[in-house]
């Protein structure tokens, strides 16, 4: 019955690996269909880039870095209890990776490829670790000063901060250290408008985003034993929430209605294992509307060239994700308890403040030291011939006649 218990959580974790594996999949399409169409090669070799680069960089260092763990023994140990130790880890890569795919977003239409594949090295290596290891594993005793101050420690189920709150707030870093897109913003004040490519595609991501979504929030209980039915749900209504919110907050913009279900995503991976199925409702409809309202701000009035937005759908409704936790999973509001408003306070701010410093960082110094973005005329070639020297349509590729 032992045996049989292992290999079943091998096999349920192992699924939740895959299906978050093929979220990245989704962040490739979100940020092809949102790009011009001169960059959407450059979009779907990033995510891919990206992902292979996060697990050297996790295997190797990340991984060891957050729980104390090293895969450097014999093949026969490794395989013990069916291996579920190595499908753990398979499932918390594809969480670490998604760092650099949430980043990409950001920073897309302008960034140098190497420098940027360096940058992402450094964080999930480095940086992500730091603070999943703080959350997850109770490094460096902060979730213990955090319990002892607060009554309960920080809660975060399923990475609203993270994951989410921590490459949003990476990817603002970065994007303030880069700057605007060539031609965004004219000195006059005015600034001139970039459409999505192809709005199929952006919703093709957002469609695979969220399906995965299921195996990112439900997995995260990492055994069979503990996957919960209330999980699912509540991140099913909150998916809903972030829909309609968008949908009405944003007019009936396409654009915004696929991020709707995303950002209500974001927002309940925290709480998700607390909250009664109404409060999921309200945290994913806040987070909906906030990523329309925070996505309108920070480009028309703040001038932030956050490409895909990242920074209000992942960095600001991960940081309200944290903080609802601490609301709507009290039994107050119909949730389980357990949890308590100031740690989830703190311990968000803890998350954000790590990330956006990090970031500053990493990014910083890449940009000191080799660069980090392309010429003004790589830009307007686009980053498809710059880069990669073919584009998504091929009968224009440079040198052909």
């Amino acid at each position: 019955m032992e045996a049989q218990q292992t290999s079943s959580d091998v096999l349920f974790i192992l699924i939740g690996a895959v299906m978050v594996l093929a979220m990245h999949a989704g962040f490739a399409f979100l940020e092809l269909g949102t790009v011009r169409a001169k960059n959407q090669v450059n979009a779907l070799v990033k995510i891919m880039s990206d992902f292979a680069i996060s697990t050297i960089a996790y295997f190797f260092i990340g991984y060891s870095l957050a729980y104390g763990i090293d895969f450097f023994t014999d093949a026969t140990l490794l395989q013990a209890n069916n291996g579920y130790a190595l499908v753990k880890f398979f499932f918390l890569l594809t969480f670490a990776a998604a760092i650099p795919a949430i980043i990409s977003g950001g920073i897309a239409e302008r960034a140098r490829f190497y420098p940027q594949l360096l940058a992402s090295f450094l964080i999930v290596g480095l940086l992500y670790p730091f603070f999943e290891g703080i959350t997850w594993n109770g490094n460096f005793g902060i979730q213990t000063l955090i319990e002892t101050t607060f009554g309960a420690p920080f809660h975060d189920f399923a990475g609203s901060v993270v994951v989410h709150a921590v490459g949003g707030w990476i990817a603002l870093a970065a994007v303030l250290l880069l700057g605007s897109r060539f031609g965004r913003y004219r000195k006059d004040g005015s600034m001139t408008a970039h459409p999505p490519s192809s709005i199929p595609f952006l919703a093709l991501g957002a469609w695979t985003l969220t399906v995965g979504w299921f195996g990112f929030n439900v997995m995260s209980a990492q055994t069979l034993n503990a996957v919960s039915g209330l999980v699912a749900v509540n991140s099913l209504m909150a998916m809903v929430g972030g829909i309609l919110a968008a949908l009405i907050a944003g007019k009936n913009d396409p654009g915004f209605l696929h991020n709707g279900p995303l950002a209500g995503l974001v927002a309940v991976c925290a709480g998700s294992d607390l909250m009664h199925p109404l409060g999921a409702l309200i945290t994913g409809s806040i987070a909906g509307a906030l990523f329309v309202y925070a996505f309108t701000i920070t480009q028309n009035k703040w001038k932030i060239d956050d490409v895909l937005g990242v920074w209000p759908l992942h960095g600001l409704c991960g940081l309200w994700g944290g903080i609802a936790a601490g609301i709507f999973g009290l039994p107050l509001f119909g949730g389980v308890g357990g949890v308590s408003f100031g740690a989830q306070f703190v311990g968000t701010l803890i998350g954000v403040s790590i990330a956006f410093a990090g970031g500053f960082i990493i990014y910083g110094l890449i940009k000191f030291a080799i660069g980090m973005r392309l010429s003004d005329e790589e830009e307007y070639l686009g980053a498809d011939l710059s880069i990669h020297n073919i584009t998504a349509q091929p009968d224009y590729n440079r040198g052909e006649v």
